[in-house]
């Protein structure tokens, strides 16, 4: 085997090796940290939940296979997680939502925000105003979720994202996503 060929097996193994089912090893390891913390937990584990094409197609945003998760310790669902992103002003960010067993919003976390602006998105207290959301609650952005000066199109976009995925959590709830 030629160098350039044992380069691309090494190059696509490292690749692979660093991304389990579509979330890259980095942020699994910030949302299980904040799993963990969260719901307290020692050995939390992720199983995806797979989301049927005919049920995507309902979704305003659909879901892929590795963006929704029940949250197991010893074989006991604890809660739910959501992964997603959101545009920021020119880049992507990354962040996670955490569900209870009643998919009510327990935490938000802005697991890894790639800007120089806009960052204090990520604050607790800002992200605070999110828990206790739930599938029946609209958020609007500088209504009743406050505005944050310097973050606008963050702020704009996390709020969005949130509020677009409580749309579909009552739509997956209805299916019976959730058992």
């Amino acid at each position: 085997m030629n160098f350039f060929k044992i380069f691309i097996i090494s190059v696509l193994s490292t690749f692979v090796l660093y991304t389990i089912n579509g979330v890259t090893n980095n942020l699994q390891k910030k949302a299980l940290k904040e799993i963990a913390k969260t719901f307290d937990l020692k050995n939390p584990v992720l199983e995806a939940i797979v989301i049927s094409q005919e049920i995507n197609d309902q979704l305003n945003k659909p879901i892929s296979d590795q963006s929704l998760f029940k949250i197991k310790e010893n074989n006991e669902i604890k809660g739910f997680a959501y992964i997603d992103k959101a545009l920021s002003k020119t880049d992507e960010f990354d962040y996670v939502i955490l569900l209870d067993k009643n998919l009510i919003i327990v935490k938000t976390k802005v697991l890894i925000y790639r800007e120089d602006y806009g960052g204090e998105i990520g604050s607790n207290r800002w992200l605070k105003q999110f828990i206790g959301k739930n599938k029946g609650d609209n958020l609007i952005y500088n209504t009743n979720i406050m505005a944050i000066s310097g973050a606008t199109i963050s702020a704009q976009s996390i709020t969005k994202a949130i509020n677009v995925f409580l749309q579909d959590l009552n739509i997956l709830y209805t299916n019976t996503i959730f058992q």
